[in-house]
C-alpha cells in the first residue's frame, strides 16, 4: 500500500501546532520524537486520526507520535523537508529543563 508521506507529515505538523511549534525532531524504530515549544498546542484528537498515526503521547519532555516501523522514517524525512529541521538522533534532542533547578540569575538559554 502506498502512502502520501508528504501529506501525512503536513497533517502531523498542523496537528502539532504548526511548523513554528516544532523545535527539534528525531525518530526511533516506531515513533517520531519531537521537542515542542508549547505541547498544549497539540490537537490530539486530529493527530490520532491521521493516516498511519497509531497514537501519541507526551513523556520525558518529548511529544511522541506512534507511526510504526518502515513508515516512520519516511514521515520523518518528509517532516524534515517541510520544516528545514536538521537530522537528529534521539540522543541529540534537547532534554527538558527543570526551572526549579535554575539559580535566580539563570535562564534556560544559560544552560
Amino acid at each position: 500500500m502506498s502512502h502520501d508521506y508528504s501529506a501525512i507529515a503536513r497533517d502531523v505538523l498542523q496537528s502539532l501546532g504548526g511548523v513554528d511549534n516544532v523545535e527539534q525532531a528525531a525518530h526511533c524504530v516506531t515513533r517520531l520524537r519531537l521537542s515542542l515549544k508549547d505541547p498544549k498546542k497539540v490537537d490530539v484528537g486530529t493527530l490520532n486520526q491521521i493516516d498511519l498515526v497509531k497514537g501519541s503521547f507526551f513523556t520525558g519532555g518529548l511529544y511522541q507520535v506512534v507511526i510504526g516501523p518502515g513508515d516512520v522514517e519516511k514521515v520523518y524525512a518528509a517532516l524534515r523537508e517541510q520544516t528545514g529541521l536538521a537530522a537528529m538522533t534521539i540522543a541529540d534532542l534537547k532534554q527538558p529543563v527543570s526551572y526549579t533547578h535554575l539559580r535566580a540569575h539563570e535562564t534556560r538559554e544559560d544552560l
